[in-house]
């Protein structure tokens, strides 16, 4: 009489199929400590991925009481489910320090956004010059001054009072830019908790593996 595959045949199966990457609720730094300077610094958590920023730093709202996150409809939308306001912190430039900003993550992030309040003023552009190719998720008008989604052209962002959030494709240890002066802008970076998952070969190998075990323990029955 034929039998079927049995357990570890379909967790084999469930394994194979289940190869692609995760991904959960959009989620956004919780930012725990920063200092203002040229450079300064900041440190904080992504959903339980520790994150540090050098850089240009002329203010910070670590308590959860930002009221830059607005319009809402501004950073909802594509990929991205949750605003930044839903945890309520930012870090804050104004451009004036001309050196590379950067973000670490202590462990690789795959695709992370990065979300921009305020950037630039009607009639006068500013832009983040990134060493990486960022993609356009969502975008609107700031709430307080007007103005227009932000822009993305090759590795560089700008805004007229623009508002948005951009994303990196792949697998990150940092990201890193620099700016362009105007009087205030504020940002964060968020995830869509997508997690690393074994290549191809290497669920082959293992599936190979619980096969043959599989095999023998069938030939001795």
């Amino acid at each position: 009489m034929k039998r079927g595959i049995g357990f570890w045949g379909l967790a084999v199966v469930a394994m194979l199929i289940g190869s692609a990457p995760a991904s959960a609720a959009t989620i956004w730094t919780d930012w725990l400590t920063a200092q203002n300077g040229g450079p300064g610094s900041a440190t904080g958590n992504l959903g339980g991925v520790s994150e540090s920023y050098s850089g240009g730093l002329v203010g910070s709202v670590l308590n959860g009481f930002s009221n830059v996150w607005a319009p809402p409809t501004t950073y909802v939308g594509g990929v991205v489910d949750t605003s930044p306001a839903s945890v309520g912190d930012d870090l804050r430039l104004n451009g004036a320090f001309t050196g590379v900003n950067t973000i670490t993550f202590a462990t690789p992030v795959i695709n992370p956004l990065f979300a921009i309040w305020s950037l630039g003023q009607p009639g006068f552009a500013a832009s983040f010059s990134f060493n990486q190719t960022p993609t356009f998720v969502v975008g609107g008008p700031n709430s307080q001054f007007g103005g227009s989604a932000i822009n993305v052209a090759g590795n560089t962002v700008s805004g007229f009072e623009g508002n948005g959030i951009v994303q990196f494709i792949g697998t990150f240890n940092s990201i890193s830019w620099t700016n362009s002066f105007e009087n205030f802008y504020a940002f964060t970076v968020g995830s869509n908790g997508e997690r690393e998952v074994p290549e191809p070969a290497s669920l082959l190998l293992v599936a190979s593996g619980v096969l043959g075990v599989l095999a023998r323990r069938r030939s001795r029955a």
